[in-house]
């Protein structure tokens, strides 16, 4: 027992060493779009990740270095790639029985060959960028006033596989899904029944003109029998240095009316979509609904119709579920919510679509009456309380008004 004894007060030491060599890879791995040479050096054209749980796990550490640093800049139009790897002290398995994580594989695991370690190297062929143009169709340009710059100009364009070059430059861009998508997965590129649109800036460099790449989303086309097409968003990335700009919306907006050009589509979806995209997609479908003739607000005081219904999907490929909430906006928009029994209308008018799964509830409820024991209803009548019903509801209800608010203000600040 001695002999252990000697050793173990050694043992928290140790783990104090060792612990300075865990980094978050949040923070070590540093991101760039390159325009200028010069942005190599600078700190504040670097951005990071939110999250790194797909390569690094879900603690997002990465053991074995003081100092760690990844380094992925992307040239800012062909996303051509530079990759290091920096670090000021690495653990070693000879002085400190402990190994390293492999930081680098994992990275080239979803880095597509052809990219860069060296900065000279990449350098060099950030002189090439000058050559880049646009892939696809051009389908919208719109401008952006910025304080710094002054009035920029984007370009939307449409484009798929079958255009030269474009599978090499997407495998680039696809990577920084795994940074900012939580749930990030690529795609099959071979899959002929993907589209995809891209955002591009045009800027000046030494007198000529270049294309930043901004985002993109990809779209999946679905067979809706008999000879319809479901066309479903499944991935939209704006790239951090764009985001709060409002070319989330422009994107969206010049997808719908793509698509609401081709008799074929039935209606436009997207796939598990997050909170932040229904928002988005609630401001775009109520902007564009807002010009129909069954929206209009007298009409909208009379409740929510079929004829509605109809034109939404008919001109705008909006489905009935998307268009009742464009609906419930643009009520809101068109009441004072001053006057008390307008305000009362279109409460329990919302309140009525919110019910519906209480009243769901309800009828599994007494389907269960005739075959549950007496202890197992009550189990399950605890759940039906129409007290906390009556809660919850007006719970939803504040919390659906508050988004819908947001969604007006942002409408009167774009009108």
């Amino acid at each position: 027992s001695r002999g252990w004894g000697s050793i173990t007060p050694e043992k928290p030491k140790v783990d104090k060493k060792l612990a300075e060599y865990k980094c978050d890879t949040n923070e070590a791995i540093c991101l760039k779009l390159v325009r200028f040479p010069e942005d190599l050096e600078d700190d504040g054209t670097t951005f990071h990740p939110e999250y790194s749980h797909q390569l690094y796990g879900d603690d997002e550490v990465a053991f074995g270095y003081k100092g760690l640093q990844i380094q992925l800049y992307y040239s800012a139009g062909n996303l051509s790639t530079l990759f290091k790897v920096k670090y000021s002290s690495k653990v070693t398995e000879k002085f400190d029985c402990v190994e390293a994580d492999d930081v680098e594989v994992k990275i080239r695991d979803i880095i597509p060959a052809g990219f860069s370690c060296s900065t000279d190297d990449f350098v060099s062929r950030l002189e090439k960028e000058a050559n880049f143009r646009p892939f696809g169709n051009l389908l919208h340009t719109y401008k952006v006033h910025n304080e710094e710059a002054g009035e920029l100009t984007y370009q939307i364009c449409k484009v798929d596989m079958a255009c030269p070059g474009f599978q090499e430059y997407h495998g680039r861009l696809q990577t920084f899904l795994m940074w900012f998508i939580e749930t990030a997965s690529f795609i099959d590129a071979d899959d002929d029944r993907w589209d995809f649109f891209l955002v591009f800036e045009k800027y000046n460099k030494d007198g000529e003109t270049l294309y930043a790449t901004v985002g993109y989303m990809t779209v999946y086309n679905y067979y809706v029998y008999p000879d319809k097409t479901r066309p479903r968003v499944s991935q939209m990335l704006v790239l951090p240095p764009f985001q709060g700009e409002g070319h989330g919306a422009q994107l969206l907006e010049a997808v719908h009316r793509f698509y609401c050009t081709l008799p074929k589509v039935q209606d436009i979806t997207a796939e598990d979509p997050s909170e932040s995209y229904v928002k988005l997609r609630d401001f775009v479908l109520a902007k564009l609904c807002r010009a129909l003739p069954s929206f209009a607000p007298d009409k909208l005081q009379l409740g929510f119709s079929e004829v509605m219904v109809k034109e939404a999907q008919d001109t705008l490929k909006i489905n009935k579920k998307h268009a009742r909430r464009v609906y419930e906006i643009l009520r809101l928009k068109a009441t004072d919510m001053a006057d008390e029994a307008k305000a009362r209308d279109y409460r329990l008018d919302v309140k009525r679509r919110l019910f519906g799964p209480y009243k769901k509830n309800q009828r599994e409820l007494t389907k269960m009456m005739k075959c549950l024991r007496p202890e197992e209803l009550v189990s399950h009548i605890r759940h039906i309380d129409t007290d906390v019903q009556h809660q919850e509801l007006e719970k939803s209800y504040q919390e659906v008004l508050d988004e819908y608010r947001r969604i007006i203000e942002r409408l009167a600040s774009q009108a």
